[in-house]
């Protein structure tokens, strides 16, 4: 089924791509449900579309979500990308993170452990930088202060 062949009926597997799209640790099961969902002209779809468009971490799952409900028809304004912190209070996690590793660990030390403590900001951000993600932490990570 194409953009253009949405149809009006609940997908079989709604509960499951509900589900899916809420899940905070990982935006590309978030994404690949909202473009699934995104097939279906239906009020509890849209009801989920709409809030993944207002309110997920991933500027591509927002932007994607808009997408969807603009092909319904839906009177819907473009999310703006987020400026500044996606996670509040996330220098100090990172800070954390670093603080809690022997002193002298490498950048990918750093970055296995906060994917295993902090996978929900492992995720919002490597969702948010793509392909510059990795150089974007690792300078992050090189600024980070023992303190």
């Amino acid at each position: 089924m194409n953009e253009t062949e949405a149809t009006n009926e609940l997908p079989p597997n709604y509960e499951e791509l509900k589900k899916a799209a809420n899940r905070t640790s990982s935006w590309k099961e978030r994404l690949e449900a909202v473009e699934e969902l995104g097939q279906y002209n239906h009020p509890k779809t849209i009801d989920v579309l709409t809030h993944r468009m207002m309110h997920d971490t991933v500027f591509s799952v927002q932007e994607a979500a808009f997408r969807k409900l603009q092909a319904f028809g839906e009177d819907v304004q473009a999310p703006a990308r987020p400026k500044g912190e996606l996670i509040k209070g996330v220098g100090k996690v990172l800070v954390r993170v670093k603080k809690s590793l022997p002193q002298g660990h490498s950048y990918e030390e750093f970055k296995e452990k906060l994917k295993k403590t902090r996978l929900d900001i492992y995720d919002t951000y490597e969702g948010d930088k793509g392909d510059e993600f990795d150089a974007w932490l690792e300078q992050t990570w090189a600024s980070l202060t023992r303190r």
